[in-house]
């Protein structure tokens, strides 16, 4: 997926999160137009930061500057071109730096050393930085960024690994009564545990890339790592096996609202169909045997469109991932204690998750089914934090907690 379109997904995910729990939220106090978002540099690094507030905004995509004014992309040809700087001077070593953060749905980068190339085309969409393409610019680049929506309805902000795993930090936000929300800290030594296990695990050793100079820069998704040739095309190809196998003989039942227990799926397969039907027996949607990319992606043979159909995907896409379709005919799951436990699982997720202090992390796109994702919310935001964190010993919790 070209990286225009992937900022178009991230952004059309994150209203789909906030519309989704505005719709249940208690009436708050109106969200003012921007609010505080403090960067704290606790990494240990000389480099100079560089801070990018990218989003969009009415159906326009652009960035913020340090006051949290927004500025849309201009329009131009059909050849790429350079975007306009959209960088803010980030914090020092153990300095913090605060800057407004406007109404937007989109991702706050911020990168080491060089700053990140971004260019537009067409109408004033982004190209992103793509770094499992070996040619993109940013490749041997060291940067991360957090994904956020601020709207009326408050404030969604959480940290990601559905790309890669890289630069460790935290994200959080403080509330109006003054208590602090965060998520994203790793475990003491928990970036380089990562790299270790990951590197230790027979076919998953291949994911990590380096910087010229041999340092690591990241760990690469096992979704693009398959496209890369990184990964074994039919890494989940056995497992898809014996879960069609199970389900020929008897039912998947899916409950995937949450708030809705009573609206419930049951899945069947023939040849090498699932079938889904409702609680009525009409036929819902099909899925055919997933490739193990559709698996890793969420997407293609698990597409999840906006409404039940989308629903029963994610929770199958889920359920793949963290391998509990053949110990759990109810799905999603419960609690966390099955996860993983499979010789075909996704490593990648089972490590991060592993290292994560509060067990939470978006290590692949559906990893919300049964809210194990690392987001913090809140309908009355008084502020937002970014806090980098150091890669190897033992971070500080935001707020000082």
């Amino acid at each position: 997926m070209s990286a225009i379109r992937r900022l178009a997904g991230t952004l059309a995910a994150l209203a789909l999160v906030a519309s989704g729990s505005a719709a249940a939220a208690p009436a708050a106090a109106a969200v003012p137009a921007t609010i505080p978002l403090t960067i704290t540099n606790d990494s240990g690094r000389g480099d100079p930061v560089h801070i990018y507030v990218l989003g969009e905004r009415d159906g326009r995509l652009g960035y913020a500057d340090a006051a949290g004014t927004f500025h849309p992309w201009p329009t131009v040809g059909s050849v790429p071109v350079d975007a306009p700087d959209a960088s803010i001077a980030g914090p020092a070593d153990r300095q913090s730096l605060t800057i407004q953060l406007p109404q937007l749905s989109g991702r706050v980068y911020f990168s080491y050393g060089s700053k990140l190339v971004f260019k537009i085309v067409n109408d004033g969409r982004l190209v992103q930085p793509a770094v499992q393409n070996p040619s993109d610019p940013n490749r041997n680049l060291l940067f991360n960024w957090t994904e956020y929506t601020l709207n009326g309805s408050g404030l969604w902000i959480n940290s990601t690994q559905v790309d890669f795993f890289s630069a460790p930090y935290q994200t959080g936000l403080r509330r109006a009564d003054g208590s602090v929300a965060g998520t994203g800290m790793l475990q003491p030594d928990g970036f380089g545990a990562v790299v270790a296990a990951l590197d230790a695990t027979p076919g998953w050793d291949g994911l990590v890339q380096t910087a010229p100079d041999g340092s690591v820069l990241r760990v690469l998704s096992p979704g693009h790592a398959v496209g890369t040739g990184q990964l074994d095309p039919n890494v989940f190809a056995g497992y898809v096996d014996r879960v069609w196998a199970k389900y020929r003989a008897e039912t998947l039942t899916v409950r995937p609202y949450a708030n809705e227990p009573g609206r419930v799926f049951h899945g069947r397969v023939s040849g090498d169909v699932m079938t889904f039907t409702n609680a009525a027996g009409a036929v819902v949607t099909t899925f055919p045997k997933p490739s193990s990319d559709s698996i890793l992606g969420c997407h293609r043979d698990l597409a999840a469109p906006n409404d039940d159909v989308g629903a029963i995907a994610r929770t199958l896409c889920a359920g793949f991932n963290r391998s509990t379709l053949l110990v759990n005919s109810q799905q999603p799951d419960s609690g966390s204690g099955a996860f993983y436990q499979d010789a075909v699982t996704n490593h990648y997720a089972k490590h991060i998750h592993a290292q994560m202090a509060d067990g939470r992390a978006y290590a692949f796109a559906f990893d919300d089914v049964g809210q194990h994702e690392s987001l913090v919310h809140d309908g009355d935001p008084a502020a937002a934090y970014i806090q980098l964190d150091p890669f190897s010993g033992a971070a500080t919790p935001i707020g000082g907690g």
